[in-house]
């Protein structure tokens, strides 16, 4: 259930979020602050609790010598570093791009342009990811 609540709504965010800045880009500055507040409040805290549960489980069942476990801390681990170092500064950042350009009503600047890119081939990465370890850790085929 924490990897759901966590990861759930990140999981849509690279169908979400090209539609929305075709569709309706002057929502956008308003759709990067929402995603930097749930990054900072949901899935960060949630990357914690999903770690003290997977340690609990894993303790409680001593499985610490299998290897979907390592597989399933190693995913984990890579997560919470790419949502730390890229995803948070990022949404932030285009939070800041994206008002700046719709006021300006010129389309987007080029920095916008390359930090979207950058960002959004991160978030579908976590997404394949937080797929990954769901289904390691479910079928441990490792």
């Amino acid at each position: 259930m924490a990897v759901m609540a966590a990861f759930g709504l990140p999981l849509g965010y690279p169908l979400l979020i090209p539609y929305v800045r075709r569709r309706h880009p002057a929502a956008m500055p308003g759709l990067h602050d929402v995603q930097h507040r749930l990054s900072v409040w949901l899935t960060g805290p949630g990357t914690v609790a999903i770690l003290a549960f997977g340690i609990y489980l894993a303790s409680a069942g001593r499985n610490w010598g299998e290897a979907w476990v390592g597989a399933g801390l190693g995913i984990l681990a890579v997560i919470a570093v790419l949502g730390g170092a890229v995803v948070v500064p990022a949404t932030r950042r285009l939070s800041e791009l994206a008002r700046a350009d719709v006021a300006a009503g010129r389309g987007w600047s080029p920095e916008h342009e390359r930090l979207y890119a950058r960002y959004m081939a991160v978030e579908v990465l976590l997404g394949v990811l937080v797929l990954t370890a769901i289904f390691v850790m479910t079928a441990k085929p490792v």
